[in-house]
């Protein structure tokens, strides 16, 4: 007779390993493979991802205007910005050297052109014959106008003289491709010399020119 087999703590142990074995095949091996692929299987669904499309393209429909205006309208402040520069380098010169001073457009930096959307360029006109000989040094430049904007000026070139006065008072007209007149900014040289940029004063969101009436660019 087995006296081990007997002994009341042998028995208690034995059953309960036969209780573990019971447990142990009741579990089958799917219910872990199913929990750890669940848990891989985070993500969107269809539906999910075309309300995010949806609501980014109502995003970029609302906002993608506010932001082309903005881009806009800060290229064509920088552009008369520039303009204006270059035309009171011009006075300034003229007031300096006590000598006429010619400012326009050109093309090859030797003949002045009525294009204003070509390269400008000034430079001390010594024998006041309105283009600029070989003799006659470049005293400032710019380039070419941003091809999404046109600008118009006089027929003639701008000329200063020793005082600071021009003969030729004129207005420079820059406008954006879409013809809008909310981009429109515009530069007046008066008959004493003096630089003015178009401003809006009634805050309608269009400047205004000198005589008040608001720029139009068609």
């Amino acid at each position: 007779m087995n006296l081990q087999a007997r002994h009341p703590r042998n028995i208690q142990l034995g059953a309960k390993m036969q209780r573990c074995e019971a447990l142990s095949w009741e579990l089958e091996p799917t219910q872990f493979i199913n929990y750890k692929s669940q848990k891989s299987q985070n993500g969107l669904t269809l539906i999910e991802l075309m309300i995010g499309l949806a609501i980014m393209g109502i995003l970029i429909t609302s906002v993608g205007p506010m932001v082309r205006n903005i881009i806009v309208d800060n290229s064509s402040i920088a552009q008369i910005n520039e303009l204006s520069s270059i035309v009171q380098t011009a006075r300034h010169h003229a007031i300096n050297e006590q000598n006429n001073t010619t400012l326009c457009p050109t093309d090859d930096f030797s003949t002045c052109s009525n294009n204003w959307e070509l390269p400008k360029m000034v430079f001390m006109d010594d024998n006041n014959n309105g283009s600029r000989d070989a003799a006659e040094e470049i005293l400032a430049g710019a380039g070419n106008s941003d091809s999404n904007f046109t600008l118009n000026g006089p027929a003639n070139t701008i000329r200063f003289q020793g005082n600071g006065a021009t003969a030729t008072p004129s207005t420079l007209l820059l406008c954006h491709a879409s013809k809008e007149a909310q981009f429109a900014r515009a530069l007046t040289v008066s008959l004493q010399g003096r630089v003015k940029l178009s401003q809006d004063s009634n805050n309608d969101g269009i400047d205004e020119d000198n005589s008040g009436a608001p720029l139009s660019c068609s």
